[in-house]
């Protein structure tokens, strides 16, 4: 396109602007979803980390139960889920190992 000419913008119909709004409102649920899952990733981790088996084994069912959950939503694919799940609990049986 040459510099400086105009460019033809087509009206949005109902329908685009609904598709809009409704991906808006996916994005953000979706959003929300995954933050929570993060953070008690987050909470499992730094207990781990601290060597807390006490704390780890009382967040294990939670986070598991909020993965769960994102697998249900379809916010984390099933595949992803499992392998956060499966790698919380390796780390936790090495810790549970390492303080016996």
């Amino acid at each position: 396109m040459a510099q400086g000419t105009p460019v033809k913008h087509k009206k949005k119909t109902k329908s685009v602007l609904k598709n809009i709004r409704q991906t808006e409102r996916r994005a953000a649920v979706n959003r929300m979803n995954r933050t929570r899952v993060r953070s008690a990733m987050r909470r499992m981790r730094t207990a781990l980390t601290g060597g807390n088996v006490a704390d780890a084994e009382k967040l294990a069912p939670s986070t598991f139960s909020e993965l769960d959950k994102a697998i249900r939503k379809r916010t984390l694919p099933e595949n992803t889920a499992n392998r956060y799940k499966s790698r919380l609990t390796l780390a936790l049986n090495a810790l549970k190992t390492k303080k016996s």
